[in-house]
Parts: structure tokens; sequence; C-alpha cells
């Protein structure tokens, strides 16, 4: 059997955070098993589903490089295909036609909730001859679901799950305009995709009962089930937008890399040992559902944020050169340079050491390419200012014959001008730096300097301010 899994989403929104795990997880199991991962948009709330919602969507996975195979499977081109398959079973009569008026339904709702039973459709049209049908009532279609015995789900995270037929009433498949619902979309769709294992939040778990009632009606083979935790915020409740509840795209833009997004998502909920930082291709050889807790995650931006550290040290500095460029571009409003870029890919290896994301590193670097005169923080004006701004100037004339212009001589020069002055290195050091940058916050010093290079620091230093 080849496993086939899907990630289903509905394009109402952003694909946030809890949807972008659970295609993780489809995605991982796929390739673990060697199989195929699919998408499908379940795009049958018209009022809701929007186009920009999809783009969101499919640009959110491509982001984290969760590929699919083949086209995206939109569900409401495939509206003719689910009543297809309701009226299917209209006529072995394993479903029925009901003509309850929405006050009937109200009415019945309201006299179970008065006795203290759960709101459920009575069964009031069953067995009922058609010919009593009322005129001008368009019906809707009822699977005739059984009323004894029970409905096992072994579900591959839950185990094995039981209800009472009697709990479950009979579903509508099709409504009063022809329209298909959403739990029969669903059960042909997967169906029909060749879908072998349901991998979802547990929120879907009831669901699960009446999808599988439908598919013994249609005698189609039911997929495997992994209903998988939810994720909660560190505080233990319903994660919300405080906790990080947002799109794949807010975290892009906040500065994290997809590897660690997907590295810090696939701990979520799952373990294989004590590992912590695995590539996504270890993590397809390791990944199986029994590594699944059975207990709600908890996402923890501060964690994602120490990963992302982790692999910004480990990127290659060409790839975040070209990853903190346009946010530098749009930062200048203006494009770099050739030598921008080049003191930037010379810088990056001192800058990327300290960076937890894109953002901290397209900050920390933006005073290698900004124009004259530097922008200054206070305590850096401070730092060159009165007696500081004049041993700059004899620094400048001192800097503009020095030979070679490397890291080590300009280290033992300003060792040297501090022990003739009588000063600290620091004294030397710390109104350099803030003359060069702006800040009093730096990678060092004489790294800089000599990735500056000698024009562009004596420019810096001759554009102090008065």
């Amino acid at each position: 059997m080849t496993v086939v899994t899907r990630f289903a989403p509905s394009p109402t929104g952003f694909l946030h955070i809890g949807g972008a795990r659970t295609a993780l997880f489809n995605w991982l199991f796929a390739r673990h098993h060697g199989g195929r991962f699919v998408l499908r948009i379940e795009d049958t709330d018209r009022a809701r589903s929007t186009p920009e919602a999809v783009a969101a969507i499919l640009d959110g996975l491509a982001w984290l490089g969760l590929d699919w195979e083949g086209e995206p499977v939109y569900q409401f081109a495939r509206a003719a295909r689910h009543a297809e398959a309701a009226l299917s079973l209209l006529e072995k009569g394993l479903a029925y036609r009901c003509y309850c008026s929405p006050e009937e339904l109200t009415a019945m709702r309201e006299e179970l909730k008065a006795k203290g039973l759960p709101p459920r459709y009575d069964g009031r049209w069953r067995d009922r001859d058609p010919s009593e049908a009322p005129e001008g009532v368009a019906p809707v279609i009822r699977l005739k679901a059984p009323q004894s015995g029970e409905t096992v789900i072994d579900d591959l995270v839950q185990g094995s799950v039981t209800v009472a037929n009697s709990q479950l009433d009979d579903m509508i498949l099709l409504r009063a305009d022809g329209t298909p619902t959403y739990m029969l979309s669903v059960v042909v769709d997967d169906h029909d995709m060749g879908i072998t294992h349901v991998i979802r939040g547990d929120d879907h778990l009831t669901n699960a009962f009446r999808q599988t009632q439908l598919y013994r009606a249609l005698g189609w083979e039911t997929p495997r089930f992994a209903h998988i935790p939810l994720i909660h915020g560190p505080d233990g409740a319903k994660l919300s937008k405080r906790h990080g509840a947002l799109g794949a795209e807010a975290y892009r833009d906040m500065g994290f890399l997809p590897e660690a997004l997907r590295n810090y998502l696939t701990r979520l909920g799952w373990g294989h040992g004590d590992a912590e930082i695995f590539s996504s291709e270890q993590a397809a050889e390791w990944f199986t559902l029994e590594g699944v807790g059975r207990s709600p995650a908890r996402f923890d931006m501060q964690k994602l944020t120490a990963l992302n550290g982790h692999y910004l040290r480990t990127a290659e500095p060409a790839r975040l050169v070209e990853a903190i460029v346009p946010r530098l571009e749009a930062l200048l409003e203006a494009p770099l340079d050739a030598d921008a870029r080049a003191r930037l890919t010379a810088g990056m290896p001192g800058l990327q050491e300290r960076a937890k994301t894109l953002v901290d590193l397209a900050e920390s670097a933006a005073f290698y390419v900004r124009p004259l005169p530097l922008p200054f923080e206070p305590k850096a004006k401070t730092a060159v200012s009165g007696d500081a701004g004049a041993l700059l100037g004899a620094l400048a004339t001192e800097l503009a014959t020095l030979e070679p212009w490397t890291r080590e001589s300009l280290e033992a020069f300003a060792r040297a001008q501090a022990e003739a002055r009588g000063l600290k290195l620091g004294q030397v050091a710390q109104p350099l730096r803030a003359a060069l940058t702006g800040s009093t916050v730096s990678p060092p010093l004489f790294e800089i300097m000599e990735i500056l290079g000698r024009a562009e620091s004596l420019a810096r230093l001759a554009a102090l301010p008065a």
C-alpha cells in the first residue's frame, strides 16, 4: 500500500501555526513511508473563502518547504461528484429525504434541551412515506445511520475510541438547495484522492465517527485516523494571538528561517528520544505517529526564537545576506550597491553569531551600509563628543597612513595610541566604535574597521556630528 496523506485547509484566513504543524506532520509521515502528500483546498464556504486566503496558504506552505504532489484539489469544484454519492445512497435506501422546516427543527431541539437531552434530529422522516411530504418544501437528504451498536475508531494517536450509535443522529448529506455538506464532501474527496491516513487536529475526532458511518454506507474502505492534540500557549490556555497563533507569513516577516520553524513545529507534540535540533531529512526518517503525544503541546515563542538563533549561526553567510538585503533596502529606501553587499558578506560571520532573527540581523548589519552622515544613538553621540572628538581627529590623522590595514595591525595601533596617551584601551576603542557604527554595541571593532576599509573608516571619522 502506498501511503497518501493530505492537508485540507479552509481558505478563510492565513496558514495559522496549528494548520502549519498539521501539514508538516502529514508531509513527514508521507515521506517516512515513501508515500505521497497532497493538498486540498476546502473552499465550500463561498461566503468566507477568498482568493487572497488561498494565495496565503499556498505561499505559506511553499515558504515552509512543504511541497505537495500534483495540483491542489479545490473542493467546491467537485460539488456534483459529492451530490452523486449522496444520491447513490438515496437509491439504495441508505439515505432519505427529510422535509422538516427550520421551525420544526428549532422546536425539536428546544424540546430535547428542556428534557436535558442533547439537541439532535429525532429521525421523524426516516421511515415516513414520501407521499406525506408537504407541498413546496425542498427536502434535505440525510444518512440513514445505524441506530444500535457502536462505532469504533482505532485511532493511531488516541487509541481505540468508541461511541454508541444511539448518540449519533442522521446527519444531513445534501442541503435543501442541493449543496453538499462538509461531512459528505470530505469523505468523498478523501476516497477519490486515495487518502490512506487522515492526520488532523483532535477537534475533528467527533467528526470521525460520522464519517466512518458514511464510509461504510458507501461501501468504501475507511482510512486510518490519527487525531493529534491541539497546540496551547505556554500557560496551558488555548492558543491565541498573544501566544503566537499567527500566520506563517507573520513568522517570515518576524525574521524566522523556515527550517527553524519546521524543526520547532516537528517537536511540538512529537519526540524522538532527546533529539531537539535536527534536519527535515532526519525528521522524515524518524517520524512515526507513535511518537505523537496525547496531551496538548505548548507553544513557546522564546524556545522558537532560541532555536532560530541556532539556525542563523549555522547558515551560509551569503544566504543571510540575500535574506536581509530587501529589509535593508526598505529601511534605507535605496538599493544597495556592490560595495555595500561586499561589506555585508564580509561582516556576516561576526553578525550572525549574535542574532536571533533576521530582523535582529538586519538591524545589527545596517551600520555597514548606511550612507553618511550616520544616525547616532544617544550614548554613541556622547561617546564621540568633547575630548573624545579631539582624540578621534588625531587618530584619523594617524590612521590615514597606517599599513597594513588589517584587524591585527589596527588593534596594535589602538593599543599603542592608548598607551602613549595614558589611557585604557576602552577609552580609545569605544569612541572609535561609536564613530564608525553610530552605536556603542557592535561586532569586534577591529574586524569592523578592516571590513569598512580605510577610505570608508576615514570618511566616517570626518563626518562626525559637531
